[in-house]
């Protein structure tokens, strides 16, 4: 690693940044310290098995200390980079158990997995799963109105009046709302790497 990469990381006291070196076991103690309740928070809400979050944590730090000269702080923060690891690691555990027979699959997404995968051929079917799970949580983490507004308009595709006049609010708010919540929303999941 060139002397120019490196991880920031606050102290405990949060004013001083020193520059990480991951291969350096005292400078992944940081790294584990600042980041790892964060990413097993993120790993234990897509995979619902906090002993799989764990295994993905653990990996997570085995990833970056073995390929730490790939990490470039001019390119991303830490912390990103730990997630971009994360997430693929979460994508492959949920591959992995969707490819495990005898594992349930809500019947009632098959119908629009199964259209959108004859519009758009690249994508796969654990993809779409993976992707309504981040969506799901994104959801979970926007303001409750704005939710509303996104699940009633453009998730169900109810008529912009008829939901305004269930919930007792002006057509013109509810449509800020899905506006804003859509943005809110987009932003979330380009945090976590899943295009919307």
């Amino acid at each position: 690693m060139r002397a120019t990469r490196g991880a920031e990381a606050s102290d405990t006291d949060g004013g001083v940044v020193a520059a990480l070196d991951l291969r350096r076991t005292a400078d992944l103690e940081v790294a584990y310290r600042t980041h790892a309740a964060e990413l097993h928070r993120f790993a234990t809400r897509h995979l619902r098995d906090a002993a799989a979050a764990a295994d993905v944590v653990q990996e997570v730090f085995v990833r970056a200390w073995r390929h730490a000269e790939r990490y470039d702080a001019a390119v991303a923060s830490l912390r990103v980079w730990l997630f971009t690891i994360a997430r693929n690691l979460v994508v492959d555990q949920v591959r992995r158990d969707r490819a495990r027979p005898g594992l349930p699959t809500d019947p009632g997404i098959l119908g629009e997995v199964a259209d959108r995968a004859s519009r758009e051929p690249r994508r796969t079917f654990s993809d779409d799963l993976v992707t309504a799970w981040f969506l799901e949580d994104a959801l979970g983490r926007i303001g409750p109105d704005q939710r509303v507004a996104i699940v009633e308009t453009a998730l169900r595709g109810r008529r912009y009046a008829e939901v305004a006049e269930e919930l007792g609010v002006p057509v013109g708010t509810l449509r800020s709302r899905v506006f804003h919540g859509l943005r809110n929303l987009r932003a979330i999941m380009d945090d976590t790497g899943v295009p919307l």
